[in-house]
């Protein structure tokens, strides 16, 4: 029978299915649910700044009642229910031992002084590494590419010298050239790269003509990037590569590990098929490795990905020339007359 054993962060896991932060490991009912169903480990929710900075707030008020201050603050913040950091890392402590799987933490941090103090508390509850979620949404018209990203490599190295767990750096594909970040980034000693975050995008309600965030999950058509980036990734950096967005079934994870990520995280696909499709995807993955004669991932992982890939512009094409005279053949496909 094959093995599925991979390793992520330096932390050996039983299979490369990582079930990605989400609010269905706010019940202890489905971490034994995930577990049972065979995921490696899991990324509990994240821990994000305006959860540390509300409750701040509120203590401030109580502490200040009669104070001169400005109640329109609150409205910077979102209703979060369970907003408390204390609240969420009592919750986080009381998920790492109710599995036996790893448990690795999260945080959405934007001081320096958040990132750091709550790296710290995050490691205190046991948690076998940290997932540091590094984003920037465009506000101002004045701030350079390079001042976001020099910002981003010190938020790295302050947590790294800060805490002894490894980290993982999450990212969006935002950035004019995510080798060069991830490169620098892996200089700095991130642990491995979690690729990519699916950031929530606003829509407009054109009857109340309001702005809401409806809830977006990922369609398997959104698993090509992290693909190519694992491919152009692997052995080029000393960190692990783990795919996210988009994966859904076996095949999806194959074709990860075959362009060369060591691991996965899946969250939509728990969402659409319930958390037994854990089972289903390992399931997959060892049938195709009996049928193909591997015994292990590292028999075939990278195997598709630049470097070992006899065509070397195959993940440089952005298009190709080929596919594109095929008119036809695309109409054939998605024409529904």
């Amino acid at each position: 029978m094959a093995s599925l054993v991979t390793k992520y962060m330096g932390i050996k896991l039983k299979n490369p299915v990582i079930v990605g932060a989400c609010n269905l490991v706010e019940k202890p009912e489905n971490l034994k649910k995930i577990e049972d169903a065979g995921a490696a480990a899991i990324v509990y929710r994240s821990l994000f700044e305006e959860q540390i900075q509300l409750e701040n707030l509120q203590m401030s008020e109580h502490m200040e009642e009669f104070a001169e201050r400005n109640a329109e603050m609150t409205s910077l913040f979102p209703d979060v229910e369970h907003a408390g950091p204390e609240e969420h890392l009592f919750n986080l402590a009381k998920a790492i031992k109710a599995v036996d799987i790893p448990v690795f933490g999260s945080l959405n941090a934007i001081n320096m002084e958040s990132w750091v103090e709550y790296a710290q508390k995050i490691e205190e509850t046991g948690v076998a590494g940290l997932e540091i979620n590094l984003y920037h949404v465009p506000s101002d018209f004045e701030i350079m590419g390079k001042a976001i990203y020099s910002e981003q490599f010190d938020i790295i190295a302050a947590v790294k010298k800060a805490i002894k767990i490894p980290i993982a750096v999450k990212l969006s594909p935002y950035y004019t050239n995510p080798l060069y970040i991830i490169k620098e980034m892996d200089k700095l000693g991130a642990d491995a790269f979690v690729l990519f975050n699916r950031l929530f995008q606003p829509e407009i309600d054109i009857d109340t003509e309001t702005l809401h965030f409806p809830y977006n999950l990922s369609s398997q058509d959104d698993n090509r990037l992290p693909l190519r980036m694992a491919g152009l990734l692997h052995d080029n950096i000393n960190a692990n590569v783990c795919s996210s967005r988009g994966i859904f079934t076996g095949e999806d994870v194959i074709s990860m590990l075959l362009a060369g990520a060591d691991c996965v995280q899946v969250v939509s696909t728990l969402y659409k098929n319930k958390i037994e499709q854990v089972t289903a995807i390992l399931q997959d993955v060892e049938r195709w490795m009996d049928k193909k004669g591997y015994k292990t991932i590292d028999d075939f992982k990278g195997k598709m990905s630049k470097k070992n890939l006899v065509d070397p512009f195959a993940y440089q094409r952005a298009q190709y020339v080929e596919i594109l005279m095929k008119s036809e053949d695309i109409f054939k496909k998605y024409s529904t007359r």
